[in-house]
């Protein structure tokens, strides 16, 4: 029941963007994806299964993930007037990776 839950809610989100894109504020579905969905999840499932510190330490990291969310975004802002669409947002998603992963592998040797 708890997988039906979660794909109802990401079948929401697609929802909400597809029709926020066909508005005259499509802007907005640049928002959307930051409304913390999967945060609550995580942070649920964390702080029910977890100590009160391990919640803590999960939502510090959450805050120093918003650094990949931006380089991507800086990549695909850069990349979209010189590619293809595909090519740039495959392109911002292996930034986002790259920084994903020097992201987390500094916050295994700091902790």
């Amino acid at each position: 029941m708890d997988l039906i839950l979660k794909a109802a809610l990401g079948a929401g989100v697609v929802i909400i963007l597809a029709m926020l894109a066909k508005t005259k504020n499509y802007y907005i579905a640049g928002l959307v994806p930051l409304f913390p969905t999967f945060a609550l999840i995580a942070h649920y499932i964390v702080g029910k299964g977890r100590t009160l510190d391990d919640l803590k330490t999960t939502i510090v990291f959450g805050m120093w993930s918003i650094i990949p969310y931006f380089v991507y975004l800086a990549a695909l802002y850069l990349l979209v007037d010189r590619l293809r669409l595909e090519a740039s947002l495959a392109l911002a998603a292996v930034a986002w990776l790259i920084a994903a992963t020097v992201l987390v592998s500094v916050w295994v040797r700091l902790h």
